[in-house]
């Protein structure tokens, strides 16, 4: 009968090593599941991060790029108005065309595609039917010419 009574208390042991066994491994799960999700965390906010820092730069060069078409422009404009004709209709042509050229190259050189942006928006706000008619418009010339 002690036989039995010992077996029964090794087996009791035994089952109670096996769940402190278990209970540590779930514990070591949990531990590697935290660090896993920490360290997904920190890759993912190191690529938002990266991709922010992009997209910072490529505006930065397009605004860069958007300046230089705007000096260029303005140079454009001043050839034009200088070598073209004085008078006639073809000099008032040229006058004309090397006005707009230096103006509008003027505009992008001062404002660059970010003012130019902000421009198209406050047109937007204080003219919202006629811009939205402009955009149904479009959509509808896209759709056409798409399906084509």
């Amino acid at each position: 009968m002690s036989n039995v009574t010992s077996t029964k208390k090794d087996a009791g042991h035994e089952m109670e090593k096996g769940r402190e066994a278990a209970a540590g491994m779930v514990d070591k799960a949990k531990e590697a599941a935290g660090n896993v999700m920490d360290k997904v965390k920190d890759v993912a906010s190191h690529a938002g991060q990266t991709a922010g820092n992009v997209a910072s730069t490529v505006g930065h060069k397009v605004d860069d790029a958007a300046g230089s078409v705007g000096s260029g422009m303005h140079s454009l404009g001043e050839k034009i108005r200088d070598r073209g004709p004085d008078s006639g209709i073809l000099g008032k042509a040229s006058h004309a065309v090397g006005d707009a050229l230096e103006s509008g190259g003027r505009y992008l050189e001062d404002r660059k595609l970010s003012g130019m942006a902000g421009d198209l928006t406050d047109m937007i706000r204080r003219n919202p039917i006629p811009a939205l008619l402009v955009g149904v418009g479009l959509g509808f010339l896209l759709a056409r010419t798409l399906r084509s």
